[in-house]
């Protein structure tokens, strides 16, 4: 790895008290693992400490990280400061569901050193809330935001779900209201999306219910946009806003870039050196590879080059940073522009990108169907 590039360290705690009824991360509701899984955790981080040096970023997901005691976090902490240096101005997320939070929790994270939260708020709304299949209470959302603060928290974000069968545009422009009037640093707005194993799909099958057309979800995508900048957030990646350039997510920054980023623990991803690998999605199998001294990489692959130019203009297409063309030259030995010169002018023409300093990036428009910009 370019030890000039800093690195980010994804770690992923793969247990839920229950399990929501739309989400397709990896987890299981057992929580009788989580001693056996924290012992597995630790070889895995001695496991790459001399591939990986440094990092600058630190996000703790899941899952819900916070069913974690302090103990336990003091214990995954203190295995990545013996293994890793994490500098002096790192930014060390974790996520939180609201129905974990306490003040005095809360400050135990801002001593191991927790400086940003990233809270799984959701909805305002308790009959939405319930239909998610989240466990806790739009007054619980509330009052996590307010211990946070009272913790010493200055960098909060939180997340939210529009597109759910049965809300209105009207609904959801409250929801992006209320959600300002907390003043979080970062805003993070997901579309609703459905994976076929999870319960809130079978649901929709049996009832016969359908995600929002394409109209509607352009109107969502934009009132997102104008709702949230017209408060002063800056619109800086297709679903997340941040009321500063200073106050992005800096870890997730680094997927969109291709920066390189470990992950650890069952199902987690990790780059580098244009390679990607991945473990084995299971708690079970996790311990077991880790306990005979093997790795529980699941998979890699070894992207060509052709790959890596297509990702560097996928990913940069959805950050409003876009891509640097004269980088992309010298990295790649191609002039973007000469190459696609009809395209990117129909784009330009079609205003769903804008071409200032050499740098090609999306407008508001262009982020709406960032996936098809990629197409280019």
């Amino acid at each position: 790895m370019n030890n000039k590039i800093k690195a980010g360290l994804y770690i992923h705690i793969p247990f839920c008290l229950s399990k929501c009824a739309y989400c397709s991360f990896y987890s299981i509701k057992s929580i009788s693992l989580i001693p056996d899984y924290l012992a597995a955790l630790r070889k895995e981080i001695k496991f790459y400490s001399k591939s990986f040096r440094s990092f600058d970023t630190v996000y703790i997901g899941g899952g819900t990280p916070s069913i974690l005691s302090s103990e336990h976090l003091s214990d995954i902490f203190s295995a990545i400061h013996k293994t890793y240096r994490i500098d002096a101005g790192a930014e060390i997320t974790m996520e939180l569901n609201p129905g974990d939070t306490s003040l005095e929790y809360l400050k135990m994270l801002r001593t191991i050193g927790v400086n940003r939260l990233n809270i799984g708020i959701q909805a305002f709304d308790d009959k939405l809330l319930k239909f998610l299949g989240r466990r806790h209470s739009a007054s619980q959302a509330i009052a996590a935001i307010s211990t946070a603060r009272e913790a010493g928290f200055g960098n909060l974000g939180i997340d939210l779900i529009y597109g759910v069968y049965g809300t209105g545009i009207k609904s959801w422009k409250n929801t992006l209201q209320k959600a300002v009037s907390f003043a979080p640093e970062h805003i993070s707005c997901y579309q609703l999306s459905l994976d076929k194993k999870t319960p809130l799909y079978k649901k929709y099958y049996r009832e016969g219910w359908s995600l929002p057309d394409e109209n509607t979800e352009r109107n969502l995508f934009f009132i997102n946009a104008s709702e949230l900048e017209k408060t002063g957030y800056i619109h800086y990646e297709v679903s997340n806003f941040a009321i500063s350039e200073n106050l992005r997510s800096r870890h997730n920054m680094k997927y969109w870039r291709h920066v390189p980023y470990l992950g650890l623990g069952p199902g987690a991803h990790s780059f580098s050196g244009g390679k990607r690998w991945w473990n084995k999605p299971s708690v079970k199998k996790y311990l077991i590879t880790l306990a005979n001294g093997e790795m529980p990489v699941e998979n890699s692959e070894k992207l060509t080059q052709e790959q890596l130019q297509l990702e560097t203009i996928f990913l940069g297409l959805r950050t409003k940073d876009g891509v640097d063309l004269g980088v992309y030259k010298q990295k790649y030995g191609l002039d973007l522009l000469a190459e696609k010169k009809t395209m990117i002018s129909t784009l330009l023409a079609n205003k769903l990108v804008r071409l200032d300093n050499n740098i090609l990036s999306p407008t508001c428009a262009g982020m709406a169907v960032a996936d098809s910009l990629a197409l280019i």
